[in-house]
């Protein structure tokens, strides 16, 4: 049996995915077992635990043969990351209570980067259960290409996507969250030894003019990216509700002056950002 945090999402669902297809038997640890329903219909198991408490993750991840972990994305992190320093105390003392066999945990393309940004929070995991006397395997994602949902009711209603990855011509490294799912679960399954860690991207990056063009075929009417000047983004953060937009406005300065990257060679998935943009625009209706 494999534990599965973060099954209602788009990556953990994909990592249960896989497993079930191999024949794997598969615990989904949710906070509320209402949610788990589909999976329970699948033959899953359910285990009841909130991230933030080790002892009640610890029972939820005992006896298994692996475990994926991930924390919850939280773009308006408080300045220090005590939300995620929380979260990774309570997942690292329930591994540690647990002792599963094999542990994967999602992590992101530029976690090594020295410049504190939002990607820090996973910089800050991998050194925590890097650390543990347990085998512990890292997937480092390129950029997600499902966060292009934000970009489908602009283009649809006005013909313009907001391009914070500039210039919007540059393409960057992205990924299917299915390729990041199937490609953990794998790393679960492998036997023996393998890399500590595996950076993976898409099968060719992408620019934000490309989804423009992309979203454009979709909705028949021409899309355009333009870019928003960096000296409006905190702003423009502040009247999305965020509190503290620094560690997101440094995150994109990463990307945009190329000190968030790969640190090796990294594999590339299967799944084409076409095929990504055609379910986020059947999604969004």
């Amino acid at each position: 049996m494999y534990a599965v945090t973060g099954i209602t999402g788009q990556v953990g669902g994909a990592v249960a995915r896989t497993l079930l297809a191999h024949h794997q038997t598969v615990r989904a640890v949710v906070r509320d077992a209402a949610r788990a329903v589909p999976w329970s219909d699948q033959g899953a198991d359910v285990a009841v635990a909130d991230l933030e408490d080790g002892q009640a993750l610890a029972r939820a991840f005992s006896g298994t043969r692996g475990v994926f972990v991930m924390l919850p994305a939280n773009f308006d992190p408080a300045p220090g990351f005590p939300e995620a320093r929380a979260l990774i105390g309570a997942i690292a003392q329930a591994l540690l209570l647990a002792r599963p066999p094999r542990v994967v945990a999602l992590s992101t393309i530029g976690a090594q980067a020295a410049q504190e940004n939002l990607l820090t929070q996973l910089g800050l995991l991998e050194n925590a259960l890097g650390d543990l006397p347990l085998d512990v395997r890292f997937i480092r994602p390129a950029w997600f290409m499902e966060n292009a949902l934000w970009d489908v009711a602009s283009a649809r209603d006005t013909g313009l996507i907001d391009a914070y990855l500039q210039p919007v011509e540059r393409p960057i490294p992205m990924v299917a969250t299915e390729d990041v799912g199937r490609t953990a679960a794998e790393m679960l399954l492998a036997p023996g030894d393998g890399p500590r860690v595996v950076e993976l991207e898409g099968p060719a990056p992408v620019s934000p003019a490309d989804i423009a063009a992309g979203l454009g075929a979709l909705l028949g009417r021409p899309v355009r990216a333009q870019s928003i000047p960096r000296g409006e983004w905190e702003a423009r953060f502040r009247q999305q509700g965020a509190r503290h937009p620094g560690p997101r406005a440094r995150m994109l300065d990463g990307f945009n002056e190329g000190w968030l990257g790969f640190e090796g060679a990294a594999r590339r998935g299967t799944v084409p950002m076409a095929t990504v943009l055609r379910e986020l625009v059947a999604r969004a209706g």
